[in-house]
């Protein structure tokens, strides 16, 4: 008795194994919400889905949504995308979105976009509602040397047939950025660009900035523009504190170079004196040496004194008389 129950329980452990493992490969309640949605899928081919490691309810289900949109894709599309790494689900949703807002968008295209790494069902979306995107600050010096800082606020639209190879938001900001730069810069007072800061939106949409881009410019609204630092005026300062530093370098060198010349000059000077005193050092032995050859007598040396004395003593009445001329002068200047 107690065997029989023992098999009882075997058989009914197996044979509930069993149908787990058949309902596990042929998924009959997924093959049933395919029929009664309008999806033709048979159940070999929900098998052999599992033996390609493929999830039949992914490719199942998305089908569904597809059918039941009114559009026509194929379970082997659907199935090559996801063994590509692709998302089926994202896919399918584009294509559902795209539809119902007349988009011209097909499934090659869609994959294509998908793999390439970018959001297809975003994409989708932002071609019926576009994306708007802000600028950091962008500064930009007027030609009368003032700073102005501008931010702006970029409308953007997605272009689908562009968004495989098409550069993204980072290479818009950047275009849009360089053209605020330029539009500033071009301008010859920095209250022209504050008066009319349409003018700078103008300049800018006429670049053609969104070429080669995933996206197209729709508009480009200057939000904020700000008055900066006087650039040229520092400038101008800067330059003139070096012109100062040069002209300071300039002086130093010429004030060294006239110490250089005053020093030569003042050793010469001692040269020449050092030579005087020498020279008159050899006039004594002179006048020894003619005493002994008999060339100077006695009387000729006291007569050479004597012309010595007169000549000295003109020379200080010549200096008193000069002085008490100008003396003379001064008092009468005065008086």
């Amino acid at each position: 008795m107690e065997t029989q129950i023992g098999i009882i329980i075997a058989i009914a452990v197996v044979s509930i194994l069993g149908l787990w493992i058949i309902f596990y490969f042929i998924p009959v309640g997924l093959w049933f919400s395919a029929l009664v949605s309008g999806v033709r899928i048979s159940l070999l081919q929900l098998v052999l889905m599992r033996w390609r490691k493929i999830p039949p309810a992914v490719i199942v289900n998305n089908l569904i949504s597809a059918t039941k949109a009114g559009l026509q894709l194929h379970r082997d599309d659907l199935e090559a995308h996801f063994l590509a790494g692709g998302r089926v689900k994202a896919v399918v949703n584009a294509l559902i979105s795209a539809d119902k807002a007349n988009i011209n968008l097909d499934f090659k295209t869609a994959t294509a976009i998908d793999l390439a790494g970018r959001d297809v069902l975003e994409a989708v979306q932002m071609s019926v509602k576009p994306k708007v995107i802000n600028t950091p600050p962008v500064a930009a010096v007027a030609k009368d040397g003032i700073q102005l800082i501008a931010k702006a606020r970029v409308t953007l639209r997605a272009n689908i047939k562009q968004l495989v190879g098409g550069a993204g938001e980072e290479t818009i900001l950047a275009r849009v950025g360089e053209g605020i730069v330029t539009s500033i810069g071009s301008a010859t007072n920095h209250k022209q660009v504050l008066e009319n800061p349409d003018s700078i939106s103008k300049v800018v949409l006429s670049k053609g900035l969104d070429s080669g881009t995933a996206y197209e410019i729709l508009s480009i609204d200057i939000a904020d523009i700000d008055v900066g630092k006087n650039i040229g005026a520092m400038l101008q300062i800067d330059q003139a504190n070096a012109d100062k530093n040069i002209a300071q370098a300039k002086a130093e060198e010429r004030r060294a170079m006239a110490v250089a010349v005053e020093q030569e000059m003042k050793a010469k000077a001692q040269e020449a004196r050092a030579k005087v005193i020498e020279a008159e050092a050899e006039i004594p032995k002179a006048i020894s040496e003619s005493f002994r050859s008999g060339n100077l007598g006695i009387m000729d040396y006291y007569r050479m004194e004597n012309i010595k004395a007169d000549t000295s003593m003109r020379d200080n009445i010549t200096k008193s008389q000069s002085g008490q001329g100008k003396n003379k002068s001064n008092d009468q200047t005065k008086k």
